[in-house]
Formats: structure tokens, sequence, C-alpha cells
């Protein structure tokens, strides 16, 4: 779709890619982790797919999940599919810390100005990079 920036599938950092779907590591400087799993075909809404597609998806979200949790021990995971600005299908996989920029509220929120430093988080991307491809590649296998 024009215009659409999720739909050129070779945008964004890919950590994985199948048929329908692909991982990339947003770049993101307060959320070391942060993960996009992004539908390929352009649709709005999980109820645009067939109901095998929609576990398919999840599949990978729950992951991803569990591999920012292996890697990164995040206090809390945050979940969100929001297409508001973008109206193509994709999760956002984000791990929290009570010291992060946002913590309690939603990293979208304003930040605090005690900002936590994150470069030791930083480390940790090679590892975590690559046990989200084990595990999608494995999830991908089945």
């Amino acid at each position: 779709m024009d215009g659409c920036e999720l739909c050129d599938a070779a945008l964004g950092d890919v950590v994985f890619s199948s048929e329908r779907w692909r991982v990339i590591l947003v770049d993101d400087s307060n959320y070391p982790g942060f993960c996009r799993v992004i539908w390929n075909g352009h649709v709005k809404e999980m109820t645009d797919l067939p109901a095998v597609q929609r576990a398919e998806i999840m599949q990978a979200v729950w992951a991803v999940e569990e591999a920012i949790r292996a890697v990164m021990l995040p206090h809390k995971i945050n979940l969100a599919s929001f297409g508001n600005m973008v109206p193509h299908l994709h999760w956002h996989v984000i791990p929290r810390y009570q010291d992060d920029a946002h913590f309690p509220h939603p990293v979208w929120a304003a930040a605090h100005t005690d900002i936590a430093d994150v470069s030791a988080r930083r480390t940790l991307l090679p590892a975590l990079r690559a046990e989200l491809a084990r595990r999608l590649q494995a999830q991908a296998n089945q």
C-alpha cells in the first residue's frame, strides 16, 4: 500500500522474517530490546485475518516476549497493538523496568527527567538477537 511504512519488509532491523510476518528490533535509545512483530500483508485489524493466522502471529508475539524476558530480564513486558498512526497490523513488545524513562506510565507518555542509564541493557542486544532467532526459527519449523 502506498505510504505505509510497515509494508516495506526491508525497513527496520529485521531479526527474523517468515512468509507472513517479521520481527524487528526498534531503535529506541530508552528501550533496548523493544521489538515489533509485523504482519507482512497490509491488514488493519487482527480480525481481518483468519483464525489460524491470528494464532500464528500471536505465537510469534509470545515467542518474542519469552526471548526478551529470558535475555533482558525486565520488570514487566508491555504488549500493544494500536495502528492509529500506521493502520497496518503490528504488535509492540516492550521491556519495561522500574527505572525506565516512563515507568509506570506507557512509553508514549511524557518522560521523567531522571532517565536511567540503559547502556548495560544495550550490551544484551546481541544475545537477544540470537535468542529471538532461535525461538522464532523453532516456531517456524513447527
